[in-house]
């Protein structure tokens, strides 16, 4: 298959590097969006919490096998087309979410959904491996913190809809109104290539690019596990009431988004290698303070920590797969967004057998050891 090569003379300037940040906020809203969602599929379908489970396992499903083709369509067709596919294809997908009323229609729906997301998500960081890159400027903390802004203005965005009385369907339409016009911003600048270098369409992650995937993986699953179980933790070990108990994510969320939209400058500063040692140290104490301390002041205190200790691993670690030259960037970033993901759909599954088998506080005590490790790897990764 033959690959878009850039022009000679083109270098990506600021101008793609907006684009870059646009798409990069349409992924974070286009995933929040569903999140207010949940309860009215729920109902509508009359499904309980196990056959709930089943369905949402559709979505990360969609996005992982997703994941790696996208990174061959862009190196074949570029990332423009591709991500603006992908766009599309998440509209498409959020008004059958907020209508479909049957079990199966709602695996399909979301089935598509994960697609479209996993698409963009991919792509998108493909685009920025190659836009940083010819910057010779760090900006992979700030593109990061497009899609964690992004996620604020979706979740939000739509639960106040829903909550000024808008219907589902609605919301999703205003929705994707505001996803086709940042589309139409952004078009013209995404780059109209996928890689730099050829290569083979697809290729199993070997040497730094696997290693660089399995970092990902850990600090995905840290993320998925506070996403899942920080409310969890917070009612049942805490005592805190199950109305509060979203705080948990709420420090962390606010902590990361933060990190990122700051973290170029941090990184500038301090080095790559220092903001995965110091971040994956900060996160590992934050979960330990959030176990072990028997406040749930502290507990907070904890999961602010995780979010601003893991907020610009996984970006410094976008910029290093970008550095190798081992693989083709249009094959080794997607790898390492398909095995990141995986920590997230791993996650909780993992922690709850964990927890089963001993407490919450074992499992969280696991990701701190396993954080330890990523800080680790700070001193003999090349970044």
């Amino acid at each position: 298959m033959t690959a878009i090569t850039p022009p000679p003379t083109f270098v990506p300037g600021r101008l793609e590097q907006m684009s870059t940040r646009i798409a990069y906020l349409i992924a974070g809203v286009g995933i929040a969006a569903w999140a207010p969602l949940v309860p009215y599929a729920k109902a509508r379908a009359n499904l309980d919490e196990g056959t709930l489970g089943l369905l949402l396992l559709c979505l990360g499903v969609g996005s992982i096998l997703a994941m790696p083709i996208s990174g061959a369509l862009a190196a074949r067709f570029g990332c423009r087309r591709v991500l603006s596919g992908g766009t599309i294809l998440i509209c498409l997908a959020l008004p059958l979410l907020a209508t479909m009323s049957t079990f199966s229609w709602l695996v399909t729906a979301l089935f598509l959904f994960g697609a479209g997301l996993g698409t963009v998500d991919s792509t998108v960081n493909l685009q920025a491996v190659i836009v940083e890159r010819a910057s010779g400027k760090t900006m992979m903390s700030g593109f990061h913190g497009m899609f964690s802004l992004g996620g604020i203005i979706g979740a939000a965005g739509v639960s106040a809809l829903l909550g000024l009385g808008l219907s589902p369907l609605g919301a999703t339409l205003v929705v994707n109104g505001l996803l086709l016009v940042a589309l139409f911003k952004a078009a013209p600048h995404l780059l109209p290539y996928g890689s730099e270098s050829s290569g083979p369409a697809f290729a199993v992650p070997h040497g730094v690019v696997l290693f660089i995937g399995i970092l990902c993986f850990i600090v995905f699953l840290a993320e998925g596990a506070v996403l899942d179980w920080s409310a969890v933790f917070l009612a049942t070990e805490r005592g805190v009431e199950t109305a509060y108990a979203g705080l948990g994510y709420a420090a962390f969320a606010l902590t990361m988004t933060v990190g990122r939209l700051t973290g170029d400058a941090v990184v500038h500063r301090l080095g790559a290698r220092r903001v995965i040692i110091c971040g994956g140290t900060t996160a590992a104490v934050g979960f330990l303070l959030a176990t072990l301390a028997p406040m749930w002041q502290a507990a907070l205190l904890g999961y602010a920590l995780v979010g601003a200790g893991c907020s610009n691993i996984v970006p410094v670690l976008y910029t290093a797969v970008g550095k190798q030259t081992l693989m083709p960037e249009a094959i080794a970033v997607p790898a390492i967004t398909t095995i990141g993901y995986a920590g997230i759909l791993a996650g909780p599954a993992l922690i709850g057998f964990i927890a089963h088998g001993s407490s919450l506080s074992v499992a969280f005590g696991v990701l701190a050891l396993s954080l330890v490790g990523v800080a680790a790897s700070g001193k003999i990764l090349k970044v």
